[in-house]
């Protein structure tokens, strides 16, 4: 696990890993919710929206995803973003407010 964040409601946590994934965890139980795959590198970093409806996630893979925070299929990607050119992969992300 490379990065952990709390949702803003505090019930839920998601974390990046070394294994391409994003999980979302119960907070209180520690059971695992559901897994979005489709990085295809570690992922660096995760950040829930200010409302939790969204969950963005940085990869070594060059990407930055925005999904949809309450499931788990991939076609509720939101936002695939390829950052080329960069020196370096996201390390650290954050929402705010629209």
């Amino acid at each position: 696990v490379i990065s952990v964040v709390y949702s803003p409601d505090g019930r839920q946590l998601a974390s990046g890993s070394e294994d391409k994934s994003i999980r979302v965890w119960d907070a209180e139980s520690g059971a695992c919710l559901r897994t979005l795959e489709g990085h295809t590198d570690s992922v660096n970093s995760v950040v829930y929206s200010p409302d939790g409806r969204q969950l963005a996630s940085g990869s070594e893979d060059e990407t930055v995803r925005v999904w949809e925070a309450w499931t788990a299929n991939l076609s509720n990607l939101l936002l695939k973003r390829r950052f080329e050119g960069s020196q370096d992969q996201p390390r650290s992300l954050k929402m705010k407010r629209d």
